[in-house]
């Protein structure tokens, strides 16, 4: 009996405290979103987010995997601009733009975004892609990581996005 209740006690101290940063946060007004990019290393300036902080996001977007493919056809997995990786990566971002617009965010919404490419030497042209696709807007954190090969034949790069708003 005695084990019970201390384990009830447990129990609810572990619900009170657990709720203790939520309550200070309210009573204090800080639940307002909050983004913020960090670099510390003079080279990443300009180039990518070292680190995104996201404080209170109201929503969080996940976009797996976005390349060229075209996502029209009924039967998906059709690639477009074969053999072209600047062309595939073009089509890509302005895939996820047109993705993330149907959850209301835009690029400037985005925290982090991993690019997978299928050769290395494309990692300029990556770059200058999605510099591109930002459009002025601050690079959020990054990472490229070179595979063997895509799931789809002829696909040369696919993207993951994480991002987030207010709302």
């Amino acid at each position: 009996m005695t084990k019970t209740i201390t384990l009830a006690v447990m129990a609810l101290l572990s619900i009170a405290i657990l709720g203790i940063p939520a309550m200070a946060q309210s009573q204090t007004g800080d639940t307002a979103y909050e983004k913020k990019n960090y670099n510390y290393a003079e080279w990443a300036k300009g180039r990518f987010s070292e680190v995104v902080t996201v404080r209170n996001p109201g929503k969080i977007i996940y976009l797996g995997g976005v390349g060229a493919e075209d996502e029209t056809g009924a039967q998906g997995g059709v690639i477009r601009h074969l053999g072209d990786f600047g062309a595939q990566c073009r089509y890509a971002w302005d895939k996820i733009k047109r993705l993330l617009a149907k959850h209301g965010a835009t690029v400037e919404n985005i925290d982090k975004v991993v690019t997978y490419m299928t050769d290395v030497r494309d990692f300029s042209e990556a770059g200058k892609c999605q510099t591109e696709a930002f459009a002025g807007a601050t690079q959020p954190a990054g990472t490229v990581v070179v595979v063997s090969a895509l799931v789809w034949p002829g696909m040369l790069l696919e993207v993951d996005v994480t991002a987030s708003t207010a709302k």
